[in-house]
């Protein structure tokens, strides 16, 4: 029996997902089944899932920095040559993770130098030694003894201050601020000692562990070698604590006022 549907009822029924078959066309060979609610049944079929994209294979890491020599005759390199010298080194592996180098800054004519251990963040971002709130701190600890890291700078207080030139024995930053490794201080350290040569020095303050024990070639704490004259390059070395740990240690500011005052009195003595 075939039904004679109207055009709402077949609308009803296709919302319904029922098939509707419509009578075979006047001369048609075979009857024609017509899917009246196709897109119904689309909608209710299976979706087929794409196949999922090939994973990427890892990237690959970068490629290790290319190594090289040191440059030779770093001994009687002048301050041009010395300051390019450091700014192309890739002797060791911190020429790949640094941002620039570190060389030094102040006066190269100064009675006072003052020697750190490494850049860090913000000494490595800028180029300068001693930047941030270290750098406030030892900027202070200098002015109270008419010290400036500025050749010829005046206080308000109308004294007259020295220039001092400050330097780092590692002129990269060691990533994440990570104590300084031995081979790293040993192709860092001919650029520290002819810097010293340079400026010709009466007196260094090493500030801080590493400063300290690679320019005197030892393991002992910094409090142990307070309170003595020590020497380096024939150039007198007191020892104090960096401004970095006076900022956490409050209490030590005391002792590292009593270096700086041992410093005055062994840098104004006899020539």
């Amino acid at each position: 029996m075939t039904l004679m549907l109207d055009e709402r009822q077949r609308a009803m029924l296709a919302e319904m997902g029922v098939k509707v078959w419509l009578p075979r066309a006047p001369g048609a060979t075979k009857s024609v089944a017509i899917e009246v609610d196709r897109a119904s049944a689309e909608a209710q079929a299976p979706v087929a899932r794409a196949a999922p994209a090939p994973a990427r294979p890892p990237a690959a890491a970068p490629a290790a920095a290319a190594l090289g020599p040191r440059p030779e005759g770093v001994e009687s390199m002048d301050w041009p040559a010395l300051e390019a010298a450091v700014a192309g080194c890739r002797a060791c592996g911190l020429c790949a993770t640094r941002t620039q180098t570190v060389f030094g800054a102040g006066s190269r004519a100064a009675d006072w130098m003052v020697v750190g251990e490494a850049p860090g963040d913000n000494e490595d971002r800028q180029g300068q030694p001693f930047v941030g709130q270290a750098g406030k701190l030892l900027d202070n600890m200098l002015a109270a003894i008419g010290l400036s890291r500025q050749a010829s700078a005046g206080s308000a207080q109308g004294v007259e201050k020295q220039g001092v030139y400050i330097a780092n024995v590692l002129k990269c930053r060691p990533p994440g601020n990570r104590n300084p490794q031995p081979d790293e201080v040993a192709q860092c350290e001919p650029y520290l000692r002819r810097q010293v040569a340079l400026v010709q020095p009466r007196i260094i303050l090493a500030m801080g562990r590493f400063a300290v024990q690679s320019l005197l070639q030892t393991t002992e704490p910094i409090g142990r070698l307070r309170g003595r004259v020590h020497q380096y390059q024939g150039v007198p070395v007191i020892v104090t604590y960096h401004p970095a740990y006076l900022l956490r240690a409050l209490s030590e500011k005391a002792k590292a006022w009593q270096d700086l005052c041992l410093a005055m009195k062994v840098a104004h003595g006899p020539a």
